[in-house]
């Protein structure tokens, strides 16, 4: 009986030869599949012994085979297997022996390049040399990877896996060895990569991982500045006119004051309305160090109870508009009706601008009230009469807008603000305790400063378009759900704002794209209708679209920042407070916002219940490092026919809310663990005007 080895598509099999013709033959498998061999493709042929039993002890021989003193013995130039059979095993050698070279030849091909129909030519001898050492390196490292594994499997956490952490979870390389060691622990031991890596010891501090992260991300060399100092203001500017009193309205925390305001000619019949902003742009030079440091950083990064700002903070005290200083300011002054609070014209001024008080709303919220300024209480603190005036000018600015708009804008969820108790240092580091408190929003002061910000940011980017100047805008086309905010450089409604264009232009010392409109705003001052000659940024100017891709980039992602590390603390005071049930209403799909905090979370029971429903739910767990939160019905708090304020949250915000609510999301790729491969702010407000 005959029988041949054969190749098949780079895998060798033996079989009975039924019959041979001239270019192919008929082979019987032993599974009794028969198949057509090319004539070329058949490499041996033996009598004896059975295919499997040649197949079986080739195997085993080639094992046994010493692959350098057969790269030593075998000739130069090209060669067939049975050649080198006959020079290594000697003139006996018989099929199995045969058999074992070509498998032994095929399985070393850095030994031995590959020639087609069992023929070999050994490789040179540098090139040999240079393989051996790729595999010997790669066996290290596959044995680095084993070890490693097995550290994790053990709860111990090698400290390069501890150093490429963030790499691992949110960046991976999956060719590092420390990626594959990951994938290979969370395997054998069923586990989840953050879980694996948490009870091995490399995440110690769920808030230190977030903020960590963050930092890996957006600040991989640290936050500290380059050493720059603030350039001196070289232009000899005026003093304001006399008169101009100008004070501005920040949170305590504040230390970058952009914008101030002032009032004159009360009783006049006439009021001169001016809205100051600090003037970085007159000493900052596009293209200088500074301009180059605001751009890597693109806006002031907040946080409960820290935050990394666009400018060093020597910087920031030079321009910022602080008391008791004449300060350098881009003013624009309204001139307004008294009685119908008509706005008549407007004009922009470089000017320096006595700034003579910071007020402080979180310390004024509580006095500075709305019958106080409408006179139906006392009103016994600074500025009374102005700030009279601006409240009730800030709500004829609003009802104009929400004319525009086609509904009001919906005030009726507070705002809430972060304190931290019992800081250490200079930034927290999660064992502080939290205080969440609420606040209405559209409060007075609020009120007041958001429609002087509009106001401001609406009719620069009108005079921009005006003198042929490109800026930055935003724009919404409606509100209908799905059509968010864009960034360009066309002046277009916005259509949540209820204004025919809107450039941010007011906060120039935590915002580029506020600072490049200003360079823009500044040209204009100065030069007028030539103003496009002498502006930084000409008409379809690429750098412009570079900005708004990289701010927009940035100010988004660091938004989410701050909401993540807002859900920290908020999910934290839970545990400090030792909160269990929550008061909330539905959104959709599960979905629930909690009624006296900055939480939105999915609570089982929920699913079916109507937008705006009233219920309770009861907290049964939560995971600080992936912000998720585990709550259950309890009961629902209202009458079933009723309609509550959040039954009319439009898309997009449950849209929003649904990615609060969303845990952390890796990049480190479950599916090799699991398979064990080789792998192994879309809308704007007038808080933020």
């Amino acid at each position: 009986m005959s029988y041949v080895l054969f190749d098949e598509a780079g895998k060798f099999l033996a079989g009975r030869l039924m019959s041979e013709a001239e270019s192919s033959a008929q082979v019987e498998l032993d599974s009794g599949k028969r198949v057509k061999v090319k004539s070329a493709n058949l490499l041996l042929r033996f009598a004896k012994p059975a295919p499997a039993e040649l197949m079986a002890g080739a195997a085993a021989a080639s094992a046994e085979i010493d692959l350098d003193l057969v790269w030593e013995t075998a000739p130069e130039e090209d060669f067939g297997f049975d050649e080198l059979a006959l020079e290594y095993f000697g003139a006996g050698a018989d099929s199995s022996q045969r058999a074992a070279m070509l498998l032994r030849l095929f399985d070393a091909p850095h030994y031995f390049h590959r020639r087609g129909k069992g023929r070999f030519r050994k490789a040179p001898e540098d090139i040999l040399k240079q393989a051996l050492v790729a595999i010997e390196r790669k066996q290290q490292v596959a044995a680095q990877i084993e070890a490693w594994a097995d550290e994790l499997v053990h709860d111990r956490c090698p400290a390069p896996i501890a150093e490429q952490l963030y790499k691992i979870l949110f960046k991976p390389d999956k060719n590092a060895p420390e990626y594959k060691a990951v994938v290979e622990a969370a395997r054998r031991r069923h586990r989840a990569p953050l879980d694996l890596l948490k009870a091995a010891g490399a995440i110690t501090s769920p808030y230190q991982f977030h903020w960590k992260r963050f930092l890996f991300d957006f600040f991989p060399k640290g936050t500290a500045f380059p050493p720059l100092s603030a350039p001196a203001i070289k232009d000899e500017l005026p003093l304001a006119d006399e008169g101009v009193r100008a004070f501005s309205i920040d949170d305590s925390a504040t230390t970058e004051i952009d914008d101030a305001l002032s009032v004159r000619g009360l009783g006049s019949g006439s009021v001169s309305f001016g809205v100051h902003i600090a003037a970085p742009a007159l000493a900052i030079a596009p293209g200088s160090p500074l301009d180059q440091v605001a751009r890597t950083r693109w806006s002031t990064v907040y946080m409960p109870g820290h935050k990394i700002t666009m400018l060093p903070d020597d910087v920031v005290q030079a321009y910022t508009l602080s008391e008791g200083r004449d300060c350098p300011a881009v003013s624009i002054y309204f001139s307004i009706d008294e009685a119908s609070l008509e706005l008549r014209s407007f004009e922009t001024r470089l000017e320096r601008v006595p700034i003579v008080a910071n007020l402080r709303h979180d310390q004024l919220d509580a006095v500075i009230t709305e019958a106080s300024l409408t006179g139906e209480a006392a009103a016994d603190y600074p500025f009374a009469t102005e700030l009279a005036f601006l409240f009730r000018l800030a709500r004829h600015l609003k009802a104009q807008r929400e004319v525009i708009r086609g509904k009001p804008e919906n005030f009726n969820r507070p705002d809430y603000s972060f304190k931290l108790e019992g800081m250490a240092g200079a930034e927290p580091d999660g064992r502080e305790t939290v205080l969440i408190g609420e606040r209405k929003r559209g409060a007075p002061l609020d009120l007041i400063v958001a429609e002087a910000m509009i106001l401001a940011n609406s009719r620069w980017g009108g005079w921009l378009a005006e003198c042929g100047v490109p800026g930055i805008y935003r724009s919404q086309a409606s509100l209908l759900p799905g059509i968010k905010v864009r960034m360009g450089v066309k002046p277009q409604p916005h259509a949540g704002m209820g204004v025919a264009q809107y450039a941010w232009s007011t906060s120039p010392l935590r915002r580029y794209v506020d600072l490049a409109n200003q360079w823009q705003i500044v040209a204009c001052a100065r030069h007028g209708k030539t103003a496009a000659l002498a502006a930084p940024f000409k008409p379809k100017d690429a750098a412009l679209f570079s900005v708004i891709s990289g701010f927009d980039a940035a100010y988004s992602a660091y938004n989410g920042f701050q909401n993540s590390l807002e859900r920290w603390w908020t999910l934290r005071h839970l545990e400090q407070a030792g909160i269990t049930e929550l008061d909330a209403a539905v959104l959709k799909d599960g979905l629930v916002r909690a009624d006296s905090l900055p939480l939105v979370f999915r609570a089982l029971g929920c699913e079916s219940l109507p937008r705006g429903a009233r219920v309770r739910v009861r907290i049964t767990g939560s995971d600080l490092l992936t912000l998720d939160l585990h709550a259950s019905l309890l009961t629902r708090i209202d009458d079933a026919g009723s309609t509550a304020d959040d039954a009319d949250v439009d898309a997009e915000e449950v849209e929003e809310a649904a990615d609060a609510a969303a845990p952390l999301a890796l990049a480190i790729d479950l599916q090799d663990a699991d398979n064990g491969t080789q792998g192994a702010t879309g809308s704007d407000s007038p808080a933020a005007a």
